[in-house]
């Protein structure tokens, strides 16, 4: 494997393709990508979640860490991209695309890694903590930058962030991943 296919897989590449075909423009970036890989690589036996499938994009940094006795279940609402991104993964029978609400995922808790960029992050945040194991990673991108505690978002107290950040059951920090966008990286207490 040379530093360029390590640096983006080849299955991501793929996935990139389809989102841009698809007209699809809320893809993982790369920099939080290469955290999704890292993340799914701190847990080989693991169960891995994704929620917010979109083009695959996300499910391909996911299964680039992807051990061989670890599962990946990602799920989306859009029964077209869902099919799309299942068909990059349609020979490695440890990863399923479900098409579907996010709360498909639930038979498949508790996760060692939960990228939640769905459904669950916004409308039951709680729920989302539940799901994790003990010692289960969870990250949450697409928040912009704030300097101030508790965190601020236009002006106002970001109240989901704040969630994530304070809540009893999780050890959590907000990690810059871009000078313009942040991502909530927690780790469930045992």
């Amino acid at each position: 494997m040379t530093m360029a296919e390590r640096a983006v897989p080849e299955r991501v590449v793929a996935a990139e393709r389809i989102a841009s075909e698809a007209g699809f423009g809320k893809s993982c970036i790369r920099e939080v990508g290469r955290l999704l890989r890292l993340a799914a690589a701190a847990k080989p036996g693991g169960v891995v979640a994704e929620s917010g499938t979109g083009a695959g994009v996300g499910t391909a940094w996911l299964h680039s860490g992807l051990a061989g006795g670890a599962r990946l279940i990602s799920v989306e609402r859009d029964e077209e991209l869902a099919r799309r991104a299942a068909g990059l993964f349609v020979d490695d029978e440890r990863v399923s695309v479900l098409t579907g609400d996010w709360r498909l995922l639930e038979r498949h808790a508790p996760f060692d890694v939960f990228f939640c960029d769905g459904g669950g992050k916004r409308d039951d945040p709680r729920r989302v903590v539940e799901l994790l194991a003990p010692g289960g990673l969870l990250i949450l991108d697409d928040f912009t930058p704030s300097s101030h505690w508790p965190p601020r978002f236009e002006g106002e107290v970001d109240e989901l962030r704040h969630f994530y950040l304070t809540h009893p059951d999780l050890d959590a920090t907000d990690v810059l991943t871009t000078p313009d966008s942040s991502a909530v990286v927690a780790a469930r207490r045992p």
